[in-house]
């Protein structure tokens, strides 16, 4: 069912709760009203009747009702709308007035208990209802009952008028709220609809398409501010996923097409085995070459998902750090390139050895790339801040050209590259500054790089300290 007709359904159920709850409550409230109002006729009547009574001689004689005495000697003129009678406790009729015919309107049971108190019963008058009250009274020192009585034709007309208004009323008025409502409903959700088909017609080619939002300034406005928000964020993820993979398929496509010429290579007739086992040896490179990649882009790919990417444990960054240099050592010795390590033995961090060694790695390789020959990188573990959040440093920096300005606020994006400013060849950051950062921010650290004082570029990671390690 269309939400329009589901709002219209519940607001006309809801407008024929009202009504009914509404209606029963005002023909509670009138019954009850109309009720007092007789009871308190009954009671003036009986009460000027006892009163007349007790003051008065013994009753005159009975007599039929005539048009020169048509109270039958009460002289109430009450009426066809009021009755009375006078009756003996044994029941006889000793006066009533007209209208309230020649028989009691009492029975036996009724006129014995109204000697003694107050009784309210109803009773039939010529084939009208009536409110009757007993009361005893007294006249010539006899005990006798009054019974006087109010027709209830009024009040009875009153609350089926009213009954019949409410229910001959209600439907319509239940009609009536649930058209409005479907049409307020229709009204409200028509820039929804638009919206709706809106976005049915954006597709992943039309990335800047955005919804128009209306000029009301209310919720819908803002639903539409909000989607138009989501589909800003939308697009910049399809962007980067889309630089990604354009980015990723360069990085992969060098390794590949250095495999294949070296594989072509190798395969040529006439070739030494010297020859070959070069061959091999830079397939073997290459292979390596790509498999770091992959491992990369599956790395990157996690950290994009949210899933866990570090086993944090307690560990000795001295001693990871002294093995990374000693790694890096045996490569940079073929280009006369010293790696020089200051560690702070007491440091202790809770962090994944594995991963935190993969940052470490990456940060030398991008070191040694840019390190002239002959020149120092410098290798650092020191701890910065006040006791209450001190955090380890790691810090290593090359004497080479440096970052050039432009490359520096983009310094951890994926694929940056930096080839035109700085000296040396053989790629940029690529994706090993971006591994870097998500290592540090799955341990709750950061990562910067900036130029150092006096040259050469410099990147930092910064992790918090396990318990208990020397802050000193």
């Amino acid at each position: 069912m269309p939400l329009r007709w589901r709002l219209a359904l519940i607001f006309a159920l809801g407008t024929a709760l009202v009504i009914a709850a509404a209606g029963l409550v005002f023909l509670q409230r009138l019954t009850a009203g109309l009720d007092d109002s007789l009871g308190a006729i009954l009671r003036a009547q009986a009460d000027a009747e006892v009163v007349r009574l007790a003051v008065t001689g013994p009753l005159p004689p009975l007599r039929p009702p005539s048009a020169r005495d048509p109270d039958g000697g009460l002289g109430t003129g009450a009426g066809a709308e009021r009755v009375a009678q006078v009756l003996a406790p044994d029941g006889r009729l000793l006066a009533f007035t007209d209208g309230a015919g020649r028989s009691p309107l009492a029975d036996a049971a009724q006129t014995r208990a109204a000697t003694r108190k107050d009784i309210e019963f109803t009773a039939s008058v010529d084939d009208q209802d009536y409110r009757m009250l007993a009361v005893p009274a007294t006249n010539d020192d006899n005990k006798v009952v009054v019974v006087v009585g109010a027709s209830t034709r009024v009040a009875d007309a009153a609350t089926a008028h009213t009954r019949d208004a409410l229910l001959l009323g209600g439907p319509p008025a239940v009609l009536a709220a649930g058209l409005g409502a479907y049409w307020l409903a229709g009204s409200a959700l028509r820039p929804v609809d638009r919206m709706r088909r809106r976005l049915a017609e954006i597709t992943e080619q039309d990335t800047g398409a955005r919804l128009e939002a209306p000029a009301t300034h209310d919720e819908i406005a803002t639903l539409a501010a909000t989607m138009n928000d989501v589909l800003d964020r939308l697009a910049e993820a399809l962007a980067q996923q889309r630089g990604f993979a354009a980015d990723a398929g360069h990085e992969l496509r060098t390794p590949l097409t250095a495999l294949k010429a070296e594989l072509e290579l190798a395969g040529q007739p006439g070739r030494t085995k010297e020859e070959l086992i070069a061959a091999v040896a830079a397939t073997a490179q290459d292979t390596d070459r790509l498999i770091r990649l992959s491992e990369d882009l599956l790395l990157l790919s996690r950290t994009d998902e949210g899933r866990p990417l570090v086993r944090p444990e307690p560990l000795a960054p001295a001693e990871l750090l002294a093995a990374a240099a000693r790694s890096a050592a045996s490569r940079a010795a073929t280009r006369s390139v010293r790696v020089c390590l200051r560690t702070d033995d007491g440091v202790r961090l809770l962090a994944d050895p594995d991963r935190l060694r993969q940052a470490v790695d990456n940060l030398l390789d991008n070191a040694l790339r840019y390190a002239p020959q002959g020149s120092d990188v410098d290798v650092s573990l020191t701890v910065h801040g006040s006791q209450a959040d001190a955090r380890a440093v790691i810090e290593v920096r090359d004497h080479g050209p440096g970052f050039p300005p432009a490359f520096l606020p983009h310094a951890f994006e994926r694929f940056r590259r930096a080839d035109a400013a700085r000296s040396r060849p053989g790629g940029g950051a690529g994706l090993g500054l971006a591994i870097v950062r998500s290592i540090a921010q799955a341990h709750g650290g950061t990562a910067a790089a900036d130029n150092a004082p006096g040259g050469g570029a410099r990147v930092r990671l910064e992790l918090p300290l396990a318990p208990g390690s020397d802050e000193t």
